[in-house]
C-alpha cells in the first residue's frame, strides 16, 4: 500500500524538501517533527498520477497536538520522497479537511 511505503521512507529519513516546501514550512511554521507526525497517522486523500512534475499524492494527517496538515509528496518509487508542499488546510475550503468544497459551497 502506497501510504505504508511513504510512512516507512519518512520514518527512515528518506525524503527531501522542494524549495517551495522549505519556504512554506517556514512561513506556515510547520516543523519537520510535525511533518513526521502527520504522515505517521495520515491518509492519502487525493492522487495525482499524471502530475506534470511526476506522480504525487496529497496526504492528510494530524500532529500530536491535533493540528491538521496537508502534505503533497512524490510517490515512494523515488529513492527519496520529495515533499512538494505542506500547509494547514483552510476549513472554509475543505469538508473535514478531506474533500475540497465546490465554489458554491462557501
Amino acid at each position: 500500500m502506497m501510504i505504508e511505503d511513504i510512512r516507512h521512507k519518512i520514518a527512515q529519513d528518506q525524503f527531501e524538501f522542494s524549495r517551495h516546501a522549505v519556504d512554506q514550512s517556514i512561513i506556515r511554521r510547520i516543523s519537520v517533527q510535525e511533518l513526521r507526525e502527520a504522515v505517521a497517522t495520515g491518509e492519502i486523500i487525493e492522487d495525482y498520477p499524471d502530475d506534470k512534475y511526476g506522480p504525487s499524492c496529497l496526504i492528510l494527517g494530524f500532529t500530536l497536538a491535533n493540528r491538521p496538515i496537508h502534505i503533497q509528496c512524490s510517490y515512494p518509487s523515488r529513492p527519496l520522497i520529495k515533499i512538494i508542499t505542506l500547509y494547514e488546510p483552510d476549513p472554509t475550503r475543505w469538508i473535514d479537511f478531506k474533500i475540497r468544497k465546490r465554489q458554491d459551497e462557501n
